[in-house]
């Protein structure tokens, strides 16, 4: 099989980065990584030269290019069915599909308000009432799903799946701002912390020497 290529933005602050990036790895096939500096003057311009969007995270394989966070991981999911990207069952399946799709559409004001940043010392912040509603809501989703697909392992479905990778940023966000939380949602973080997929991108983004001021 030819070799993958990801391109990816700084680790301490690109959270779509991070879900492929975590998606590249579940996968257990060699990729190589082109991180690019996001809020550079030269930006842009490196990243279009791998995808007409502009953007990161990138996948570029055999020539092909996918350049949605989304779209790659259903793609390294079809292309390597034997890692179980998504839960075998379907019901839990179409639940995992679900959550992710609402992470990926969603939860704008959480975004804007808690920024992903790795280096942060962790305190609580002011933060705008919509915000907090989207605390809420994925509380409520984690809490969900270990209850319903708990039994079989930690993870959201119990195995690690998608649905725990793309969930991955806010984990950071919610240890970030002091976020208070229920004794199962920090269970799950706890989890999520320990993951070494989370721990290698974790120890690489604090070494990183840029600096974004929002």
């Amino acid at each position: 099989m030819s070799s993958l290529k990801l391109v990816i933005g700084n680790k301490n602050y690109s959270s779509w980065s991070l879900r492929a990036w975590l998606a590249a790895k579940h996968a257990e096939v060699p990729f190589e990584e082109n991180l690019i500096p996001l809020f550079q003057a030269d930006s842009k311009a490196k990243l279009i030269q791998h995808s007409a969007s502009g953007r990161a995270p990138v996948l570029v394989h055999n020539g092909f290019v996918i350049w949605d966070s989304l779209a790659i991981s259903e793609y390294l999911a079809e292309l390597f069915p034997e890692r179980h990207f998504w839960p075998r069952d379907s019901f839990a399946r179409a639940w995992a599909r679900s959550i992710v799709a609402e992470m990926h559409s969603g939860f704008i004001p959480l975004r804007k308000a808690f920024r992903m940043d790795l280096k942060r010392v962790s305190q609580p912040v002011d933060a705008p009432e919509e915000a907090l509603k989207d605390v809420a809501r994925i509380q409520d989703i984690w809490e969900q799903s270990r209850q319903q697909y708990g039994q079989s392992g930690p993870f959201l479905m119990g195995e690690y799946s998608l649905a725990d990778m793309f969930y991955a940023p806010v984990v950071t966000r919610f240890v970030s701002y002091g976020i208070s939380l229920s004794p199962i949602c920090l269970a799950y973080i706890d989890t999520m912390i320990a993951h070494p997929h989370m721990q290698e991108w974790h120890q690489e983004a604090v070494k990183e020497p840029w600096v974004i001021t929002w």
